[in-house]
């Protein structure tokens, strides 16, 4: 019986990894099929971007570059939740204060990247202030309005028969507020770690001279598309190893949710 199990849920998984490989498998034949008809400087062979990517892990000088644009990365989100979720804390707080930011905060939204590019070039001297900058402003918005819909969305009756126990506020920070919130916050971090990924690259192509942003550029100039997909994949990579880092904590952490008794 334990050994039928166990088979099943080999098989079970091998679906599913066979599930998530196919349309990767299929974009890579299809890319592949596309070389052998057009010119190498538009769809070098998978030969060629492989060999891209190794020469880039193989090389400090080159993968230091990627995980200068990591740590930009980070830096700038961690920032920008900090602050985004200061920000939320007093929306929702103060009425006041959310009359205020709000309409602010959505001004902010509507900027481009590219804007924001210009103006930390025109403020800041320097490299990594210009993009810190950068990073923290496109992202504050979003984990804002993020992590205090999670606050409007905890259980009024909840909120209220805590309170009514006088807890301090560690004691509710901890047992009422985090977990109501924390699934909400790591969509929020999930989704904004997309969009971090594409506004670096955009801050690196303009006002940076290192980074995946940059090489890209070099790329670009040098009409060498296989070298342009091996930098793209890198920072892939990175951003999905880092959503499933966060999906395995996130089934950890949450792990006392009920879950369906029917195969999904």
């Amino acid at each position: 019986m334990a050994r039928e199990q166990t088979r099943g849920a080999l098989t079970q998984a091998a679906l599913r990894a066979a599930q998530i490989a196919a349309p990767f498998l299929l974009l890579a034949l299809l890319w592949q099929s596309a070389s052998f008809s057009f010119p190498k400087y538009l769809f070098p062979s998978l030969t060629d971007v492989f060999a891209h990517v190794v020469a880039i892990f193989s090389s400090w000088a080159l993968f230091s570059e990627v995980l200068a644009t990591i740590g930009r990365i980070l830096a700038g989100l961690i920032g920008a939740f900090l602050l985004g979720g200061a920000l939320a804390a007093l929306m929702y707080r103060f009425g006041a204060v959310d009359r205020f930011l709000a309409p602010i905060l959505n001004f902010f939204q509507g900027i481009p990247a590219l804007s924001w590019v210009v103006f930390a070039i025109i403020w800041f001297h320097g490299t990594e202030p210009r993009i810190f900058f950068i990073m923290t402003v496109t992202s504050l918005p979003a984990f804002a309005f993020q992590v205090l819909d999670a606050l409007r969305g905890m259980s009024k009756d909840l909120v209220e028969m805590v309170m009514s126990l006088r807890p301090t506020l560690m004691k509710m920070l901890r047992a009422m507020v985090l977990p109501a919130i924390l699934p909400d916050i790591l969509t929020a971090w999930k989704v904004n770690l997309g969009n971090a990924a594409r506004v670096v690259v955009v801050a690196e192509l303009v006002g940076a001279t290192g980074g995946v942003g940059y090489e890209l550029l070099r790329q670009q100039q040098l009409f060498d598309m296989a070298g342009a997909l091996a930098w793209t994949i890198q920072l892939v990579l990175f951003v999905l190893g880092v959503q499933q880092a966060i999906v395995m904590f996130e089934t950890w952490v949450l792990r006392y949710r009920p879950t369906s008794e029917r195969a999904a």
